[in-house]
């Protein structure tokens, strides 16, 4: 199964985002993504073979289990890897000093957990986004990431993190299909 460990906003930041990017999308040469599929990868695992799932589900709830709740919003945007010749648009995550810690902890320990479960992951640094639209060859989409910057979403607390399937082609119109294998509750804030 090809998966990946996210944080998945409340379905109403996402539907805000969503309105707001709604009308904008008749502009432009981008694919966006479904407002369901929206999500920030903590650690993306690839192909996790069927004997290590349990061990691996069983380890990330213990790395989750580690890290306290946070506040944040969806806020602001970007792109990768840069604003004047895009191949992804990104919305970012507002964080207070002890959310970015949070964060920042619990990709190390999704990435760790899976690493002692046996599964691969993706070496690449961490950095909290959401995806919002990719483009089919690298495009100038500096306008779309100075509307980005105008946004901020209504907060949330992010309280669990997901282990999530992806079937490459499954979606509408040939995307991904994304189905939650497993969730795993953060320790409450105080």
């Amino acid at each position: 199964m090809r998966a990946f460990v996210a944080l998945v906003p409340p379905v109403e930041a996402l539907e805000d985002l969503d309105t707001f990017l709604e009308v904008r999308r008749e502009v432009g040469d981008l694919r966006w993504v479904q407002a369901d599929q929206v999500h920030a990868t903590l650690a993306f695992l690839g192909d996790v073979p069927d004997r290590r799932l349990d061990d691996l589900v069983e380890r990330l709830g213990r790395a989750a289990a580690k890290r306290t709740a946070f506040p944040t919003a969806i806020a602001g945007g970007g792109a990768f890897p840069d604003a004047a010749r895009a191949r992804v648009v990104w919305a970012g995550l507002q964080l207070e000093e002890d959310g970015r810690t949070e964060l920042d902890r619990l990709a190390t320990g999704c990435r760790a957990a899976a690493n002692r479960a046996g599964v691969p992951v993706d070496g690449t640094r961490f950095r909290p986004h959401l995806t919002v639209a990719r483009t089919r060859a690298p495009h100038d989409v500096s306008a779309w990431v100075r509307l980005l910057d105008t946004y901020r979403g209504p907060a949330w607390v992010a309280e669990e993190m997901a282990l999530v399937a992806s079937y490459l082609g499954e979606g509408a119109r040939g995307r991904p299909r994304h189905q939650v294998v497993e969730t795993f509750a953060l320790t409450p804030g105080t």
